[in-house]
């Protein structure tokens, strides 16, 4: 047929791996390499832009790596589950994510850096369900779009409207937090699971209007918070107010251009270890690269993050089932438009949204949803055809 999605042209659903391996040899490993050496550069970063806070310098890396384990333990786990059995309890995970949203902004919830977003658990750690939102709604657009219409292979109506219902609580929810970043990818997802889908292009076209008219009235009826509206427009010029709310976006470029070449070294970055760019292990994590492993280091990182989406963007190309290809399509463009957001706005080419980099920024309910997300890649990797 023709119009159809790329993605979404593959054999008769249901044919398994070819020979007798075991799946777990059907693993991707250079998805596995690539996703481990930004978790291992990330630790190095982390623990560069931590190990001069006071006390317990070498706290915040040893919770990281903690985190880090706990995510590699989840993305094992859901590994193992087939990923067409996922696809019968997408309603109940997309469920569970909302009832998460939900106690955010309850008295439950917790405000930290202005976004009220945050579930307090005690000892030091906390839960954003915004992550496991991400992951909710790739699931349920995921087994929503992937029933055809009959005698077509595109999304029936009714599906394509429950799954803009869906998105749109999800989107509506984040919101009140507010969360604007997360609402952006979130909105990122949707699309990319339409296209990825086989939706038509009229369809596009007109949610695409609707979109742009929706953040036309957000940006003219002031609903967002001022200091979002401040990110925003920083990024056009931070020279206008450098000790404002420019600061750190200069901070950020002159540390990124500090390192030049081949960087000032771990643990030798000047900025970093003045502390002079702010959440410099979270959301400008980017900046140490720069600063201590150079233009060679920080291309290296862009490299390995472009080898897991192209390794995902397979995965997705070969998968036999629609709900693997639209599963595994979006986690590609969710991770593509968050790297490019993240690194995008370190180097002022991108407002400040307050996404982290995936695999490579501090993080712990952030983190795990990434590692699920590569667990849910290689679910689909091992049980499809042999690669």
């Amino acid at each position: 047929m023709t119009g159809r999605s790329a993605l979404t042209r593959r054999r008769p659903f249901g044919r398994r791996a070819v020979g007798t391996q075991s799946a777990v040899w059907q693993v991707d490993g250079v998805l596995l390499v690539a996703v481990a050496a930004l978790c291992v550069i990330g630790t190095l970063l982390v623990w560069s832009s931590t190990r001069t806070w006071a006390p317990g310098a070498t706290g915040l890396v040893k919770k990281h790596m903690l985190n880090l384990a706990i995510g590699t333990a989840m993305a094992c786990a859901v590994a193992t589950v087939d990923h067409r059995l996922l696809r019968a309890y997408s309603p109940m995970v997309y469920l569970l994510t909302l009832i998460g949203l939900v106690l955010v902004i309850s008295p439950l919830g917790s405000t930290v850096n202005g976004s009220h977003s945050w579930i307090m658990l005690g000892g030091g750690f906390a839960v954003q369900p915004s992550e496991f939102g991400k992951l909710g709604l790739l699931l349920m657009l995921g087994m929503l779009l992937a029933q055809p219409a009959e005698g077509t292979d595109r999304p029936r109506g009714l599906d394509l409207v429950f799954s803009l219902v869906a998105a749109a609580v999800t989107m509506g929810l984040v919101m009140l937090q507010p969360d604007l970043g997360t609402t952006l990818v979130l909105a990122v997802i949707t699309a990319s699971a339409m296209v990825v889908a086989g939706v038509r292009k009229r369809w596009m076209i007109g949610l695409t209007l609707v979109a742009v008219a929706g953040a036309a009235c957000v940006w003219f009826m002031e609903v967002l918070e001022p200091y979002q509206v401040a990110r925003f427009t920083a990024f056009l010029d931070p020279s206008v107010d450098p000790r404002g709310v420019g600061y750190n976006s200069t901070q950020a470029l002159i540390a990124i251009g500090s390192g030049e070449l081949f960087g000032k070294g771990l643990l030798e970055g000047g900025q970093t270890t003045g502390r002079f760019v702010p959440e410099q292990h979270t959301d400008f994590i980017f900046t140490v690269a720069g600063e201590e492993f150079g233009f060679l280091g920080s291309v290296t990182v862009v490299v390995l993050l472009g080898v897991v989406l192209l390794r995902g963007l397979q995965i997705a190309k070969r998968c036999e089932d629609r709900f693997g290809t639209i599963v595994a399509g979006t986690i590609v463009c969710w991770m593509a438009f968050q790297s490019f957001v993240n690194i995008g706005m370190t180097i002022g080419i991108m407002p400040i949204t307050g996404l982290p980099l995936p695999f490579v920024s501090y993080g712990g309910t952030a983190t795990f949803a990434n590692l699920i997300a590569v667990g849910l890649l290689q679910a689909i990797r091992m049980r499809e055809q042999s690669f």
